[in-house]
């Protein structure tokens, strides 16, 4: 492709549809968009308004005398305070010599470039979780891969009933060498085994067990030596908001090439810590 059918609003687009397809921790389920709203800059913000929740009282047929309580509110802010840039060119002799169009396929590893460095950001919100919701260090080892179910995944189901989490949309992330110990636990059903045929391994899905949908993904946060960080909620828990906000092309003056280059706007809250669980799975 030249630089001359570029456009911009298509090639934003794309490139979001892209990113949205490699995320884990920021994917379809795992958070909400809700906030969204429009973002136009860095550093702009996304307000939440909360409602409190109304007493229930006791009715008295001809006695009780009903007074309307005034309901109180709260307000948070989702900043919108990660901008990332992404920038690469083509050059001419190298694109008239490659097989096929380029251009879709670099646009294609900077959604995915950009996707690792949001999940990234995205996985390490789990130092927000309430302290009731984390169950500590657990070690797996080889020999004993059904503990992750014991100690892992029906732990979290209950800590998550206690805390009132809806049961539906519930998920967990884990490391891949969890995952591959769980699949030796005849508890853990296998997506491979699931009745889609497999489709169930898009954005990082492999599995089912305890109520939760199981993800892998390499970003599982790694805080010290093989201790592995699992976290696991629903889609109430973290509030997502993002945009990419600048899509361009060029022709750079020091190169015969066609470059292109992008700002990416994004921000996450967590604001349901109750909704989220953790555990730091030891790798023995």
């Amino acid at each position: 492709m030249s630089i001359r059918r570029f456009r911009p609003e298509i090639w934003s687009a794309k490139l979001l549809v892209a990113l949205r397809k490699q995320l884990v921790y920021a994917g379809p389920g795992m958070v909400n968009r809700d906030y969204e709203g429009e973002i136009a800059d860095a550093g702009d913000t996304v307000r939440i308004t909360s409602i409190g929740r109304p007493s229930i009282g006791t009715y008295n047929p001809n006695s009780t005398v009903i007074t309307p309580e005034e309901l109180t509110d709260a307000q948070r802010t989702l900043a919108v305070d990660q901008a990332k840039y992404w920038a690469f060119k083509v050059d001419d002799v190298d694109k008239r010599q490659a097989k096929g169009d380029v251009m879709p396929q670099a646009m294609s590893e900077a959604a995915y470039a950009l996707a690792d460095v949001v999940d990234q950001y995205v996985a390490n919100l789990y130092t927000q979780v309430q302290a009731a919701n984390q169950l500590g260090t657990i070690s797996v080892p080889v020999a004993h891969p059904e503990y992750f179910y014991q100690q892992i995944v029906v732990p979290m189901g209950v800590v998550l009933d206690q805390a009132n989490v809806p049961s539906e949309g519930r998920w967990m992330v884990v490391p891949p060498w969890l995952h591959g110990r769980a699949r030796l636990d005849p508890n853990f059903i296998n997506a491979e085994k699931s009745s889609d045929n497999g489709a169930a391994f898009r954005n990082g899905i492999v599995g089912e067990a305890g109520g939760f949908t199981i993800m892998r993904s390499n970003n599982a946060p790694n805080p010290t030596g093989d201790d592995y960080v699992v976290t696991a909620g629903n889609g109430t828990a973290i509030s997502f908001a993002e945009q990419i906000n600048k899509t361009e092309a060029y022709r750079p003056e020091s190169s015969f090439s066609d470059a292109v280059k992008g700002l990416a706007l994004y921000g996450a809250k967590v604001i349901r810590p109750d909704a989220l669980a953790t555990a730091v799975a030891s790798q023995t």
